[in-house]
């Protein structure tokens, strides 16, 4: 028997295109004589379809693309997924299923058990869970079919209180195989195989894996499908941002003969830079956008992002400008100049002096007696935002956010300033994470001016400014954020582990009072384990820990 994983890019909602995609690789696979193809989770409508799910319409459209699919499975069978209403009065109405479909009917529906609630994922609000569990019969093998997290219940301390794989194995299936929608984080990758391994393992059986690639707003998958025999041993493991189908022959895995074990995998760095091409250049392709403009200082964050975007999108479809004001100094722009230059995107110059003058001479009889501040500051800063935006107006520019996580998480950007835009590209990097995306993108020539990469960094906002005036160095800064963001330990836990006890209880104060500045922020493309955004929800008005 041969099975086909698609591992495919799909747009949430677009059951034309989706449905087209499915429909040609099925053809495709028949002709290169294969049994099954096996597609990812919920591919019918796109991973993670979020509230569309309430619309009556939203589900009867997946159903109708699930029998205009099995009309072209002659002679083939395929495994798709996608919502289902719930028959049963009680319970949530949908469940998230999986349709075994062969020679024209939908022979089985495959109902998920596990539906995580946690971090980016929010499935209970949506799907009752499984709770009836059947192997499904094809050409003499018996299948174990699950859905995702529904092999991610291992370990000492499960989280869930049952294992779909116990309940299957009292039929003694022969084969395991796993459709998913598995996000992208850095370190997720061998997590991942990890957990897949020890599913093979455990149950001495062969696994076939298949996961989404593209990115889905500020949800990126990655694919790396994977393929496993019975001992647990990676034997074959697909290419990561990429779409890709490869087959496979039943008895070739079940004898664990290698098929393709080297491994695409890269290093974070590598890891997060493809994510973020893949995700700047899915959400303008599918959001219907082509052109990009971005604020360019001549600092690290924004020459990376717009280093970024002019591999996503083409130089020609990006647009820089320079907004110098009286403090930026010349090397700054010379820079900013400098990369433009080296990387061939459109640019101009849009002094903001003139701008920020006129704030200031118009609120000068309200400010009568008061030191200038950051009121002062911020208002430069909005200037540039309000010169973005009316470029983004007039020439149907998307504009993009630069601020990096370390900004974020302590608060320093300027709400309606550089806090602005459309998609946060690197808001889920700290600084620290930043140079290191400066580096490899300078692997071959040099793009980022190496002036950038090297200087203090500075808002110039003010005469002489480095970020060090009001934060630690980031190389400590950024240890203490991930502690408290990622490892989510307490202020005494990060001090215990030989932090400073003044500044650890500070940051911690900058992270938790500037929570209503991230619920103003553009949605982040997410990169880490633990996002700002729809990943982290922290209440705005919390004392805890400020």
């Amino acid at each position: 028997m041969k099975i086909a994983l698609a591992q495919l890019n799909y747009h949430i909602g677009n059951f034309e295109d989706n449905t087209k995609k499915i429909i040609q690789t099925i053809h495709n696979q028949k002709q290169n004589g294969v049994d099954l193809v096996v597609f990812s989770e919920l591919c019918i409508c796109g991973y993670p379809p979020r509230d569309f799910l309430e619309y009556p319409e939203f589900i009867e459209i997946c159903k109708a693309s699930a029998d205009e699919i099995a009309k072209e499975t002659k002679g083939i069978a395929c495994i798709i997924g996608l919502p289902m209403v719930n028959p049963v009065v009680e319970g949530k109405d949908l469940f998230n299923v999986a349709f075994f479909i062969e020679d024209g009917e939908i022979k089985q529906i495959i109902k998920k058990a596990l539906l995580p609630t946690y971090d980016v994922f929010d499935e209970y609000r949506y799907f009752e869970p499984a709770k009836e569990f059947k192997c499904v019969d094809f050409k003499g093998h018996k299948i174990a079919l699950t859905i995702c997290e529904d092999l991610w219940n291992l370990g000492d301390n499960p989280l869930y209180q049952i294992c779909p794989m116990d309940e299957l194995m009292k039929e003694e299936p022969d084969l395991m195989i796993n459709i998913a929608a598995s996000p992208f984080a850095y370190n997720h990758d061998e997590e991942r195989i990890f957990v897949l391994s020890q599913n093979s393992r455990k149950y001495n059986l062969p696994l076939f894996y298949v996961n989404h690639v593209g990115a889905q707003t500020e949800l990126i998958f990655d694919g790396g499908s994977l393929v496993f025999d019975r001992a647990g041993d990676l034997i074959s493991e697909f290419d990561y941002f990429k779409e890709e189908v490869r087959v496979f022959d039943i008895e070739q895995v079940q004898s664990a003969i290698v098929l393709s074990k080297e491994s695409p995998r890269q290093n974070d760095t590598e890891q997060v830079y493809q994510a973020l091409i893949l995700g700047i250049k899915d959400y303008f392709k599918k959001s219907g956008f082509k052109q990009a403009i971005l604020g360019l200082s001549g600092g690290i964050d924004s020459a990376v992002v717009c280093a970024l975007a002019c591999e996503a999108l083409g130089a020609e479809n990006v647009m820089a400008v320079l907004m110098p004001s009286k403090y930026s100094s010349d090397h700054s722009i010379k820079d900013a100049e400098d990369l433009a230059k080296n990387i061939g995107c459109k640019q101009t110059i849009i002094p903001i002096k003139d701008i920020a003058d006129a704030f200031d001479e118009t609120l000068a009889k309200e400010f009568t007696g008061l030191a200038a501040n950051i009121t002062e500051e911020n208002i430069q800063a909005r200037s540039r935002g309000v010169l973005l935006m009316a470029m983004s107006n007039k020439f149907g520019y998307i504009l993009l956010n630069t601020s990096n996580k370390s900004e974020s998480a302590v608060g320093y950007g300027t709400l309606y300033g550089d806090m602005c835009g459309a998609i946060s590209v690197i808001g889920d990097c700290y600084k620290t994470q930043v140079y290191q995306l400066a580096e490899y993108i300078n692997r071959e020539r040099e793009i980022i001016p190496i002036n950038t990469i090297n200087k203090a960094p500075s808002a110039e906002l003010r005469p002489d400014q480095k970020d060090s005036d009001s934060l630690p160095d980031y190389d400590i800064l950024d240890k203490i954020l991930f502690e408290y963001i990622e490892m989510k330990k307490s202020s005494k836990a990060i001090i215990a582990d030989g932090y400073d006890e003044v500044l650890v209880n500070r940051i911690i104060k900058l992270v938790n009072k500037a929570e209503f500045k991230r619920y103003q922020t553009p949605p982040t493309l997410r990169v880490s384990p633990k996002a700002f955004g729809m990943g982290r929800r922290m209440p705005i008005v919390g004392k805890y820990l400020t």
